[in-house]
């Protein structure tokens, strides 16, 4: 079954990819940076805005408090649903550059 839902922004799929393992926000900040290589940065704001719309859909749910430090940092991981949305985006992608290949390809042998 393909999902024809529109394509994730960045920082959402950077999220979800990052919630594979149980997260707090600052965490998930640190790890979407790192998996980017830099490129992605993303603000407190945004972070959380991001947190509050994939609770809304059920991506993601709460998970408990952190242990580390006084305990008030919430955690949260990705539910089956939001498997599902990362999966089907992860597919989306391929495809994209699978096509672009072929195409640079052709195009450069046929400029050769």
């Amino acid at each position: 079954m393909k999902n024809t839902s529109a394509a994730l922004t960045e920082a959402i799929y950077y999220i979800l990819l990052a919630l594979q393992e149980p997260m707090h926000g600052y965490g998930i900040m640190q790890k979407t940076t790192t998996m980017s290589n830099g490129r992605l940065v993303l603000s407190a704001g945004t972070l959380y805005g991001a947190i509050s719309n994939l609770l809304e859909k059920e991506w993601i749910v709460p998970c408990g408090e952190s242990s580390d430090s006084d305990g008030r940092r919430k955690m949260y991981q990705i539910t089956g649903k939001g498997q599902e949305v990362l999966l089907a985006e992860f597919e989306r992608l391929e495809e994209l550059v699978k096509n672009g290949k072929l195409k640079i390809k052709k195009k450069l042998y046929e400029n050769s």
